[in-house]
């Protein structure tokens, strides 16, 4: 409505900056001109969080956002506008969607949608507050799941995933079958652009 994104790109465009921005809005599409611009004198990545392949969970999970299918589809108009764009498939729920099935369905609808990368956290993070919020809609979601949380985490900060090196290990050969980045350092080199130096001439 009051366009305060579009705005403030629209800034970044005229002072010469780059851009790295992380959403879960399907609205990033209308800006696909600025990013372009902003592209043509600056690095530009554009990151889709997206935790569930199955858009009946992801309205479960992320109520106030657009499905999963939708990010999908704003990330191949994004990669069709020509602009580098990857998923970030975090968190992963413990007991709820972090199994093999969705991880194997994001990294390949990830690549069908022309995404370049696919990065993860295999796990939750709750702070105290978080954590009542957390099981208050445990308990009205996913009944019984609270416990399994409870007697495996107890008041830790960070909940990883039970399997998790199985997990890594069948994300990373996903990752290589369809030759999308999945390492944070990987992902950095390959949208940064390589600028030329020129040496400068005394005459």
């Amino acid at each position: 409505k009051f366009e305060l994104t579009r705005n403030a790109l629209i800034l970044i465009d005229r002072y010469g900056f780059g851009v790295s921005l992380e959403t879960k809005s399907g609205l990033i599409v209308r800006d696909i001109d600025l990013f372009k611009r902003i592209s043509l004198h600056s690095d530009v990545i554009l990151k889709m969080t997206i935790t569930c392949a199955n858009d009946e969970l992801s309205k479960i999970i992320e109520p106030h956002v657009c499905v999963s299918s939708k990010r999908f589809d704003a990330i191949r108009q994004l990669s069709e506008a020509g602009l580098f764009c990857g998923v970030l498939m975090t968190p992963l729920l413990p007991f709820i969607n972090d199994t093999e099935e969705n991880i194997k369905d994001i990294v390949r609808l990830s690549y069908e949608s022309g995404a370049k990368f696919v990065y993860t956290y295999f796990g939750v993070t709750l702070r105290e507050n978080q954590r009542d919020y957390y099981y208050e809609q445990l308990d009205k979601h996913f009944p019984g799941i609270k416990e399994k949380y409870i007697k495996r985490y107890g008041q830790r900060y960070n909940c990883q995933s039970k399997n998790i090196q199985r997990l890594r290990y069948v994300f990373i050969q996903e990752c290589h079958k369809y030759g999308l980045l999945y390492k944070m350092e990987d992902i950095i080199k390959a949208y940064k652009k390589q600028k030329k130096v020129e040496q400068l001439s005394l005459f």
